[in-house]
């Protein structure tokens, strides 16, 4: 594994995986520092939730590398970015440093090609998405849906789906495709059953 230096945006539910795609307001001066510095470097930017609330909170171990590939400055020194995946980390340890961003010292996992599901997993996946959107009101291009690749599809619904942050550090620490779509289709289940309301009861 490749070791490297790595600014991160603590952000529970915010979740990045290689080849995908996330936008976000920045608006804070210390994640604003912290564009302007990636900007003005590598572009690149760590995302990783954190373990619990607060200002300087304790980190999950693996988060996402993203390097930003869209940006727009706006008034008093917003941004919105998209950053888009590049490799999962494993974070060693937290470095000592003064700017008013945290930066870690991580291992970049390395990302393999697109994987594949069969026939079967695919549709078992699609058919819960819609029993899960019926569920919650959701209004979805199915069309458009059944033209992504399965890798796509899976991380999207990873992504957007309103499921707790344990449940989501589970998905973006599933190493193998096969196995986070399996999740996704319990969390699906889960969370279709039980509703907004019970979203972080799940252990």
């Amino acid at each position: 594994m490749t070791t490297t230096r790595i600014s991160v945006f603590p952000l529970g539910g915010a979740l990045l995986f290689p080849r995908m795609h996330l936008p976000l307001h920045i608006f804070e001066p210390r994640y604003r520092a912290m564009v302007s510095d990636a900007l003005a470097r590598d572009r690149r930017i760590g995302m990783v939730q954190p373990r619990e609330p607060g200002d300087a909170p304790a980190l999950f171990e693996i988060g996402c590398l993203g390097k930003i590939v869209e940006v727009e400055t706006l008034e008093d020194g917003r941004f919105d970015i998209v950053l888009e995946g590049l490799a999962r980390f494993a974070i060693r340890r937290e470095l000592d440093v003064t700017t008013p961003f945290r930066q870690v010292e991580a291992a970049l996992i390395e990302q393999g090609d697109a994987e594949i599901l069969s026939l079967a997993e695919r549709s078992a996946i699609e058919m819960e998405a819609r029993r899960f959107a019926d569920a919650h009101g959701y209004a979805v291009d199915w069309e458009g849906v059944s033209r992504l690749d399965d890798e796509s599809l899976v991380n999207g619904i990873a992504q957007i789906a309103p499921f707790d942050i344990a449940s989501k550090q589970a998905l973006l620490e599933a190493n193998a495709l096969r196995e986070r779509a399996d999740l996704v289709i319990q969390l699906m289940q889960f969370f279709g059953r039980h509703g907004d309301d019970d979203i972080g009861t799940l252990q």
